[in-house]
């Protein structure tokens, strides 16, 4: 199993691209234990771009206790869902810069950021009242 696709993969099916690091510990056991289908779809997609590193590349970023995937990292997985089209690895769309980040696409991972905290809290307080 690839550790980079699958870290994309599963930071492409949150709402906002944001996950947890416990989260996405979970996740990467779950889909380790999944059976050989899983390993070698991952297999053929890291062969695809076989220079593949989520960080430095851009295509991940680590934000308050939890990883988050880019536009850019979202691109990169978009020609898994069509085949027959150019391999990724001879296009550049890994080297092209990283867009400059909308407003929107902050001010929404603040607000899931309060959600999570609100709920923190809120369960807390009510393992505290039990």
């Amino acid at each position: 199993m690839n550790f980079q696709v699958t870290v994309l993969k599963i930071l492409v099916s949150y709402p906002d691209g944001f996950a947890l690091m416990a989260d996405l510990k979970r996740d990467m056991a779950i889909l380790a234990t999944s059976g050989r289908d899983w390993a070698e779809r991952t297999k053929c997609l890291a062969a695809r771009v076989p220079d593949l590193d989520i960080f430095s590349q851009g295509l991940v970023e680590r934000l308050n206790g939890g990883w988050r995937i880019t536009e850019k990292g979202r691109g990169l997985l978009e020609f898994e869902a069509r085949p027959g089209q150019p391999d990724p690895a001879s296009e550049p769309p890994i080297a092209e810069p990283l867009p400059a980040p909308r407003l929107h696409d902050s001010a929404r991972l603040e607000r899931a950021q309060r959600r999570q905290r609100r709920r923190a809290a809120r369960d807390r307080t009510r393992a505290k009242a039990s």
